[in-house]
C-alpha cells in the first residue's frame, strides 16, 4: 500500500457508497445487500490474508480449503436461484470444476502444491457458481413464466422431462456470455487478473499470457458443464422452487 491505509480506506468507502446510493436512487436494489457484502468481503479477506500462508504451505490443508470454497459457492447458487434442494446444485458447481483442476493437475501444467492449486482451484470454482446461478435462475424463471407452453408440449406427447429441457436449455444457455465475453475480448477490453498478477510479480508477458489463455480456456468448459448440468437438473426435477415442486412433479 504505496500511499497510506487512510486513502485506500476512504476509495473504497467512496465505491460501496456510490453502489447503494446508485442502486436506491435508480429503484435498483436496497442499499443493505451492498453494505452486507462489502462488510462480509473486509471480515472474509481479513480472515483469508492471515491464515492463507499456512493453508497453502500444506496440501491436505489446501484441499480442505478448496471443499470450504466448494460448499460456499453451492450454498451461494442455490440461495441466489432460490432451489428448494442445495445438494443437486453442487453436481453443477463441482461437475466441471473437478474435472477441470483434474486434467490440469494430471497434464502436469499445475504443480500439486498449494499456491497453485488453490487460486486456480478459487477461479474455477467461481465461475461454475456465476454459471450456475445465472443459469438456474434463467431456467426457473422459464418454468414459471411459460406455464402454459410447458402443458401444451405435454399435450403433445412430450415427457415431462422433455418439455422442461425443451424450454429452459436456449435461456440457461446465456449463462456462458460473460465468460465467452471474456475469452473475445481478452487483451482488447480487459487484462484478467492472472495475467496482470503475473507480471506485477515479474513473470515475462508471454508466460503470463499463456496462464491467461488457460485459466479462460478452462473456464469456458466448467460453466458450459455446469450450465448443462443445471439444464438437466430442472428439467428432471431436481431442481426446483419450493413453489414449483408442489405444481409440477417430473419424471
Amino acid at each position: 500500500m504505496t500511499h497510506g491505509w487512510v486513502p485506500f480506506a476512504l476509495v473504497c468507502v467512496v465505491f460501496v457508497a456510490v453502489t447503494a446510493l446508485v442502486g436506491r436512487a435508480a429503484g435498483l436494489f436496497a442499499a443493505r445487500p451492498v453494505l452486507w457484502a462489502a462488510v462480509r468481503a473486509v471480515v472474509q479477506l481479513a480472515v483469508v490474508s492471515t491464515v492463507v500462508a499456512v493453508v497453502l504451505a500444506s496440501l491436505p490443508l489446501s484441499a480442505g480449503f478448496l471443499l470450504l470454497m466448494a460448499v460456499v459457492a453451492t450454498v451461494t447458487a442455490a440461495r441466489r436461484a432460490k432451489a428448494a434442494r442445495v445438494l443437486p446444485v453442487a453436481l453443477a458447481v463441482l461437475g466441471g470444476a473437478v474435472p477441470a483442476l483434474g486434467l490440469l493437475l494430471a497434464s502436469g501444467l499445475v504443480p500439486p502444491r498449494g499456491v497453485a492449486v488453490v487460486p486456480l482451484g478459487g477461479i474455477l470454482i467461481g465461475g461454475a457458481m456465476t454459471a450456475t446461478t445465472l443459469a438456474a435462475r434463467r431456467a426457473l424463471d422459464v418454468l414459471e413464466q411459460r406455464r402454459g407452453e410447458y402443458e401444451a408440449a405435454l399435450a403433445l406427447g412430450f415427457t415431462e422431462a422433455e418439455a422442461a429441457r425443451e424450454l429452459v436449455r436456449l435461456p440457461a444457455a446465456d449463462a456462458l456470455l460473460p465468460a465467452l465475453d471474456q475469452t473475445r475480448t481478452v487483451g482488447l477490453v480487459t487484462l484478467p487478473g492472472a495475467f496482470v498478477g503475473m507480471v506485477l510479480g515479474g513473470a515475462p508477458a508471454w508466460e503470463a499470457g499463456a496462464v491467461q489463455l488457460l485459466v479462460l480456456l478452462a473456464l469456458l468448459a466448467v460453466e458450459a458443464a455446469a450450465i448443462a448440468v443445471v439444464v438437466e437438473l430442472v428439467a428432471r426435477g431436481a431442481v426446483r422452487r419450493t413453489s414449483q415442486s408442489s405444481e409440477v412433479r417430473l419424471t
